[in-house]
């Protein structure tokens, strides 16, 4: 049954508008009865108490910000009268009781079908990769995909190139400008796609950067350990790397940051040093010659069963809006505590985005050393963003507050339910490897493609993206999920969105069930279905350097 109104915490004095609500809208939560005093959008919030200047705002029930002005019942919240403010933490871990799994039982026994590697990972997916350790090499890189896509048949782009022939048609017809501009072009056609020459091949990535030198050094030493997570990563069959020769991100720090991930490293990788060749020729024929065996080796491996348990999720969030932490993303929670009740791996990121709920995820560390390192992680990157004139609550974009996410606390609460329930077993720095089941934390910024770059260069095979108001972001070799919070996105826009969770808002579907229709969507994908992102190939790709990015 479709409500007007949610209430999402029983501590909270405010409630989210479900849809559109005009001045004198009576509505009713738990038995309490409020009028609207002002037009409520949708995904908005309204005063469930009065609340005199200075008084606490609270949903999900922690403090999301504070009244700068008297807000009466049934009154708007805006960021004219609500300002930011989070509840102070305390630093030291106080254990939560112990965690009640969901019950698994229907999952136990199931399969994806997942490239075995070697070391006893399992990918989603089996790409090869073209990587420069430079952006001097950008432009070969460039280079090798042009003579590589094409003809091997993994040319995925759709092309308008007939949209731009019948516009200079149109043009050399005498047409006007109006006219040019009141024309319906024909829809753009896919051309021809040849088919793979290695059916067993998902595709060749080539990860163009602009890093590798300039700046500190430590920039340099942070890019090669991202590279050496996604040439080690499960998804992976091998890689070509293209290094200048005099930067500072050498060939040693990579081949040092391959073995702190893959101690017994056993993928083809080629690596080629343009300033020893010499040559452009002499350096793409043999680039081109060395892809090509390697892309004969990786056609050799094929899907096997594997358990859910060889599965890493990274959850992520994008374009949120008032809806997504009351739908998409408690959703995703529940298939997080699924997957870890299971054994596998899942990565909750964006510490902007925690801002407000560290003292839940401090108590729902394993030990004190694993809350420590999420406490101290936290504030250094405040601390930093704070130096150089930003801060935390500068966080929420134009979008999200347009969207009635209009405090970063309020923003971050919602993320953070993305990872569910479970303990926290681990607290990692980018670029570090996840290596335990269960829960683990990744400090990234809440910039999209930063932190789904980083997600994957840590190990997630899987990423689950929710957004409310629709982004198209995908991932160079791991599948990226799109779930839209509302079902207007989903309506809106088919193309980039690959499930609904708007079903939750309607009254159609709880969460849990919304969880288990996406577990059971994860585990397709796994096994090779495509996703939006993929069929658009779009491959986005940006390296954090460790300046302040929010």
């Amino acid at each position: 049954m479709k409500h007007l109104v949610a209430k999402i915490h029983p501590d909270d004095n405010v409630l989210v508008a479900l849809t559109d609500l005009p001045i004198g809208t009576p509505v009713t939560w738990d038995g309490t009865t409020v009028t609207t005093t002002d037009k409520i959008p949708a995904k908005h919030k309204l005063a469930l108490q009065f609340l005199a200047p200075g008084d606490p705002v609270h949903m999900y029930g922690v403090l999301v910000g504070t009244a700068r002005e008297a807000i009466g019942v049934g009154g708007l919240l805006t960021t004219s009268n609500i300002k930011h403010a989070t509840d102070s933490y305390d630093e030291h871990h106080q254990r939560r009781q112990d965690w009640q799994a969901p019950d698994v039982t229907k999952w136990q026994e199931r399969t994806f079908m997942g490239f075995h590697r070697p070391d006893g990972q399992v990918g989603t997916a089996n790409y090869w990769l073209v990587i420069p350790l430079v952006f001097c090499e950008n432009r070969n890189i460039q280079v090798l995909e042009e003579a590589l896509v094409n003809d091997l048949g993994y040319a995925r782009r759709k092309s308008y190139q007939p949209q731009t022939q019948e516009l200079i048609s149109l043009m050399q017809a005498g047409k006007s400008v109006e006219e040019i501009l009141a024309t319906d072009l024909h829809s753009a056609e896919n051309g021809h796609q040849k088919p793979k020459l290695f059916p067993n091949v998902d595709g060749i990535r080539f990860l163009s950067h602009e890093g590798g030198c300039g700046g500190i050094r430590q920039d340099a030493q942070t890019l090669c350990g991202l590279l050496a997570g996604y040439i080690t990563h499960p998804n992976v069959a091998g890689a070509t790397v293209l290094s200048l020769g005099c930067q500072n991100a050498q060939v040693s720090m990579l081949q040092d940051e391959i073995s702190k991930r893959s101690p017994n490293f056993q993928k083809p990788l080629y690596i080629l040093e343009q300033q020893k060749i010499g040559t452009e020729e002499a350096l793409v024929s043999t680039a081109l010659r060395q892809t090509f065996a390697g892309l004969m080796m990786a056609n050799q491996v094929t899907r096997q069963p594997a358990p859910l348990s060889k599965l890493c999720i990274g959850l992520e969030c994008g374009g949120s809006d008032g809806f997504s932490g009351i739908s998409a993303n408690p959703a995703v929670g529940h298939v997080s505590d699924l997957l870890v009740a299971l054994g596998g791996s899942v990565i909750l990121a964006e510490f902007p985005e925690l801002c407000g709920v560290e003292q839940e995820l401090v108590d729902r560390s394993v030990d004190t050393a694993t809350a420590e390192r999420f406490s101290s992680l936290m504030k250094a990157y405040g601390d930093s963003a704070v130096a150089v004139g930003s801060g935390f609550d500068m966080n929420p974009s134009p979008g999200n507050i347009r969207d009635g996410l209009i405090t970063d606390a309020m923003k971050s609460a919602g993320a953070a339910r993305k990872g569910g329930s479970s303990p926290v077993v681990a607290v990692l720095d980018y670029p570090e490897l996840v290596t335990k089941p269960g829960l683990n934390l990744l400090c990234t910024p809440g910039n999209d493609v930063e932190s789904t770059t980083a997600e994957v260069g840590s190990g997630a095979t899987v990423v689950l993206f929710t957004t409310g108001l629709g982004t198209p972001t995908g991932n160079p070799i791991a599948p990226v999920v799109k779930i839209s919070s509302n079902t207007a996105l989903a309506r809106r826009m088919p193309d980039i969105i690959d499930l609904n969770t708007g079903t939750v808002i309607d009254g159609e579907e709880t969460i849990e069930q919304a969880g288990e229709r996406i577990l059971d969507y994860v585990i397709r994908v796994a096994s090779g279905e495509e996703v939006a992102a993929v069929r658009h190939g779009q491959t986005d790709f940006i390296p954090w350097k460790r300046g302040v990015s929010l």
